[in-house]
């Protein structure tokens, strides 16, 4: 029997196919370009080969029927599936841990699409054709913001009418929480800790990016708010911003609200600082000769500073560890030198020479990159959410599901071979 794990973005849907007893990865793939002429699918294999299939997909229902068909052709039985998991962006405050889906859960995600508009509607989809394509596997939302709902009310509520809160649902949900709570379970476990009395400030950075305070195993903070576009510097998203800034730009040079939200979301960040990029490695490349990459990178940097300086002190400088996840955590040696550096006086001390060689891409699983003596660890840890999504899955399939993610008896909470 298998379980399917499903991420579908706006215009992508990834897929990763595990053995259901053994957790053991089979195939896995990336479908891109949806609703475009160019639209393609890539499946991934163990053995490091890879298919890729040119083909029109017009939305995510099509695309979805794309993939089971290439997994058909790697002998996987449609009949075998068991359960489908599926990222779903915006659970709000209604979920704080998986759920099987049933109608009133569809229901429900459908009303909270205005909080998340670009991703709810094509998870809503993706679950919907799920349940067309596979009638016999039972399917489960697994929520970004579900890891963050151990917020307490002052770190979630805005300084607002309160009535926004209450009717319109004005508050912080965080994301990438997944993520968050797998690089948790695996820095507990190199920490040979339970994860409840470990306290962590994790950092998954890549085109998006956002960070966590945990305390004792719970989320107390995260760096993105109600919408994933504040907190740290990203790739084309502003971050943290002065709210006003928004109504003076739409009042100077008369532009819509939609506009403002493009602007925001997929025109600013190290796009907007530089013009030319939001890929660090491009902007890495030119911070010597161009110095709008140059700031760009000064004012990233600047900005996990100061979420570390916040979640140390919430964390009243009890802090166990520093975890670098996600595209960038895992793999820019370059980056977590320049965001470790110059706080060794609060016990922070990055050995270089460990953090230039531990890179995901190069094969490196989960990593301590500080010297012996620094008073707080920090640790590269490649993040695995389609596992998180896997077990969640499983689990609610049999019936063994906890929804307090500290006792729930996850694989990847004990140590293995992954750690160097």
């Amino acid at each position: 029997m298998y379980i399917l794990a499903l991420n579908c973005g706006s215009s992508s849907l990834k897929y990763k196919v595990f053995e259901e007893d053994t957790l053991k990865s089979i195939v896995s793939g990336t479908v891109e370009k949806i609703g475009l002429p160019d639209s393609f699918v890539t499946q991934k294999y163990p053995d490091g080969t890879k298919q890729r299939k040119d083909v029109s997909m017009q939305n995510h229902n099509e695309a979805l029927g794309v993939v089971l068909t290439l997994l058909r052709e790697a002998s996987i039985d449609m009949n075998a599936i068991s359960a489908v998991g599926h990222r779903v962006v915006m659970g709000g405050d209604k979920y704080a841990s998986s759920v099987e889906v049933n109608d009133e859960v569809i229901k429900t995600l459908t009303e909270l699409s205005p909080l998340a508009p670009l991703h709810n509607p094509s998870g809503i989809l993706g679950i919907v054709t799920a349940q067309q394509l596979l009638p016999n596997a039972k399917q489960v939302a697994v929520f970004d913001t579900a890891f963050h709902q151990t917020m307490p009310d002052y770190a979630y509520r805005y300084a607002v009418p309160e009535a926004w809160y209450k009717d319109l649902g004005v508050r912080r949900y965080g994301f990438h929480g997944t993520s968050h709570l797998y690089v948790s379970k695996r820095a507990a476990a190199m920490l040979d800790k339970p994860a409840d009395k470990c306290n962590l400030i994790t950092a998954h950075i890549g085109s998006g990016a956002s960070m966590a305070a945990i305390k004792n195993g719970k989320c107390i903070d995260t760096s993105m708010g109600m919408t994933p576009t504040a907190g740290l510097t990203m790739g084309t998203r502003t971050g943290d911003i002065d709210p006003s800034i928004v109504l003076y730009v739409m009042g100077r040079l008369g532009i819509t609200a939609e506009q403002m939200t493009t602007f925001m979301n997929k025109q600013s960040g190290l796009l907007g600082l530089t013009q030319c990029s939001s890929d660090r490695r491009d902007v890495e490349g030119n911070k010597d000769t161009d110095d709008k990459c140059r700031l760009a990178l000064d004012v990233e940097v600047n900005n996990v500073k100061k979420y570390i300086g916040a979640y140390m002190a919430e964390l009243g400088g009890n802090v166990d560890a520093i975890v670098f996840t996600a595209g960038v955590g895992e793999n820019d040696d370059w980056l977590r030198e320049q965001y470790c550096s110059g706080l060794e006086g609060m016990g922070i001390k990055l050995d270089k020479k460990l953090n230039s060689e531990a890179l995901a891409r190069k094969g490196y699983g989960d990593t301590v990159i500080s010297t012996p003596d620094s008073k707080i660890k920090i640790m590269m840890i490649p993040t695995d959410e389609e596992l998180v999504i896997a077990e969640d899955a499983r689990a609610i399939k049999r019936g063994t599901y906890n929804p307090d993610h500290l006792k729930m008896d996850y694989s990847f909470a004990k140590l293995n071979s992954k750690q160097r």
